[in-house]
């Protein structure tokens, strides 16, 4: 098998685990009250950072058969790794890292990994074929600190080197994953250990690149002076060496290089340090990125140190890891860039291109709605809490209409929790598409429930449920209305943003008193990009195709990312909504449609007034939400 045609580029061996971050920077560990949870472990960091960078990894591992393991192997996925061989370990827990940046260089980290599921890993989980379908084989070095995992190390190595993989070892020596250190000594990096030094000198010969810290320079090598430990490595492997030297960058020794004398310094890129951890994983990310791209070594190892660059100035590792547009973004303004996690547009690109999950088609049915339901349910004479029995009905119609159709991956939900709260938790552990109000409804100027300062409500949210806010804007309101809207706005996208949330903004432009064109919510959408709102999604109303053609202009142009636009419904007969669907199917950037009393606004008031019972309600409404969705994908085929 060639090296271009294997269908993976680098298998990552190692490391798979959660993070808990410490969110009070600068404080100690002791005196943290929340933590970020994040994928975390070295080579799950690896191969999370190269999928981001467009390459094909794939984790070799195990986790635990817990919430934990699941989350590993689902954000694994959800980064575009292979995890075909990230294998489920009934018996042992997956391994737990607590972290904090304290500042001043104190990053304390405490391991929970005590007979972890990663280090369960055998030989009996892979086999020669799949080694061989990789480019690369890239190894971190606490596997070798036991013997059943260094077996299986090895014996992966022996493989790859039998069907010229190129072999990668990232030395990654933590003293306290080899029972060196007390269990709590987290944060000590070096202490100097035979036994260590033996285990890593048994698979340097099969190593076509070592990489490593000073300190883990030495450890491998068996010496404290640097000069001696490089040729004590490159004594017992012909591979290349390259040594990561922090804010300096690195030094690179070429495989062809006989004597260390023949090192080369690759500089770095300054920046100002908030967390050096992850940094590692990252450069080794970018150096194989670059040496995969065919790049010569040195330079691999500049798109390494940029990598590198980028996570020290950011909160965790993994999510830290930069995307391939983003790192260009970056090398090409790194000169005037010391602050790259100040900089709001290389800030956007990291987000729009690293946590947004990207779909191509969307078939939402809302039903968020508090207001009408509230003054039907007056009108009927019944008691409001029978608004959240008649939305449990609607989402059994979607979950009835998602097993008709086989479309679970395409339908999503837009429910609230004041009445909807059952719906809205039940629905979201299912998977489906979620999002949830974060406006009083009909306010305007725009107001946030349950307050203004939204962050604080959001930080209490599921992390897969889409903020979603409503305003009724219009680029022509007077200027103190327009402009409390818009401050209300650029505080939900600041809060959106720090806290790792996609927001559907919904625009509806109001016609009393003002004049609305063709280029008027264009206008609109350029107004709140210049003020930095950049939702994952728009919620428009049906447009003329000269206000398509203005308004998807607007989009591309300032933000290519966007994941695109949904339409909304405003109670339109089902008809007419057919017809607006002929017109924006047409347009690529509309996903698809948002709606919701066009769907369910006659059973509610049938079913409110006691004329329709639950299961003829749900029939309906299923229905109805089943033909607009047929009608949607008609005139997808038709614009085709």
């Amino acid at each position: 098998m060639t090296a271009a045609s294997r269908p993976l580029d680098v298998i990552c061996l190692g490391r798979a685990a959660v993070d808990l971050y410490g969110q009070q920077v600068g404080g100690r560990l002791e005196d943290m009250q929340s933590f970020a949870k994040y994928l975390g472990g070295s080579s799950a960091n690896l191969a999370a950072g190269l999928a981001r960078l467009g390459l094909k990894p794939a984790m070799l591992t195990r986790v635990g058969d817990e919430h934990m393991g699941r989350f590993v192997r689902e954000q694994l996925a959800r980064e575009g790794v292979d995890v075909g061989h990230v294998a489920t370990d009934p018996w042992r827990l997956t391994g737990l890292v607590v972290l904090g940046i304290a500042g001043e260089g104190s990053y304390p980290h405490i391991f929970f990994r005590h007979d972890c599921a990663d280090m369960g890993l055998t030989s009996e989980d892979f086999d020669e074929s799949w080694i061989a379908s990789a480019r690369v084989l890239a190894v971190t070095g606490t596997h070798l600190s036991s013997e059943t995992t260094r077996s299986a190390v090895l014996q992966a190595m022996r493989y790859a080197r039998a069907n010229d993989v190129r072999v990668v070892l990232d030395i990654d020596y933590r003293p306290v994953l080899w029972g060196l250190t007390a269990a709590g000594a987290g944060e000590e990096r070096y202490r100097s250990a035979v036994a260590v030094t033996t285990a890593l000198e048994e698979c340097l010969p099969l190593c076509d690149l070592v990489v490593g810290t000073e300190e883990e320079i030495h450890i491998a090598g068996g010496s404290d002076r640097t000069g001696d430990a490089l040729a004590a490595i490159r004594r017992t492997t012909r591979g290349a060496i390259v040594m990561k030297r922090g804010a300096e960058g690195c030094v690179v020794l070429d495989e062809a290089a006989e004597s260390t004398s023949k090192e080369r310094p690759v500089r770095g890129f300054p920046v100002e340090v908030m967390n050096v951890l992850g940094a590692g994983d990252a450069f080794l990310a970018g150096l194989l990125a670059g040496l995969l791209d065919g790049q010569p070594l040195a330079d691999a190892a500049s798109m390494g140190n940029a990598c590198g660059a980028l996570v020290v100035s950011r909160h965790g590792c993994t999510p830290a890891m930069p995307s391939r547009v983003e790192l260009e973004n970056y090398l090409a303004r790194a000169a005037t860039l010391r602050r790259p996690d100040l900089d709001d547009h290389l800030g956007h690109i990291h987000r729009a291109t690293t946590t947004r999950a990207r779909r191509e088609e969307l078939y939402v049915l809302a039903f968020d709605h508090r207001r009408q339901l509230e003054a039907l349910a007056g009108q009927s004479g019944v008691a409001a809490s029978r608004i959240a029995e008649f939305k449990d009905l609607i989402a059994r119609a979607v979950e009835r209409v998602a097993e008709r159709t086989g479309e679970a991956e395409h339908i999503g939900v837009i429910v609230d929790e004041r009445h909807g709260a059952g719906a809205l938790q039940r629905l979201s552990r299912a998977g489906y598409w979620v999002a949830r109000p974060a406006e009083i409804p009909g306010s305007r100027p725009l107001s946030l429930d349950p307050r203004d300062d939204f962050g604080l409500s959001l930080l209490v949210w599921p992390a897969n449920q889409v903020v979603k806010c409503l305003a009724f804007y219009h680029p022509d309101d007077p200027r103190e209305l327009r402009q409390r809207q818009e401050e209300r706005l650029q505080s939900l996208q600041a809060d959106c943003d720090e806290l790792g949330r996609e927001l559907l903004l919904e625009l509806i432009v109001p016609s009393q008193n003002a004049v609305i064109d063709d280029h008027t919510t264009a206008r609109a959408l350029t107004r709140l990009y210049n003020l930095g709102v950049r939702p994952a999604w728009w919620k428009l109303q049906p447009q003329s195709e000269p206000s398509w053609r203005a308004l998807v202009s607007v989009i591309e142009r300032r933000d290519p990312w966007c994941n695109g636009v949904l339409l909304l419904g405003l109670e339109a007969p089902e008809e007419e909504l057919a017809r607006s669907f002929a017109v924006a199917a047409r347009v690529p950037l509309c996903r698809g449609f948002a709606v919701g009393r066009s769907i369910f606004g006659a059973s509610a008031r049938a079913w409110f007034a006691d004329e329709l019972d639950d299961e003829r309600a749900i029939d309906d409404m299923a229905a109805c939400y089943q033909r607009l969705i047929g009608h949607w994908q008609a005139a997808r085929r038709t614009a085709a």
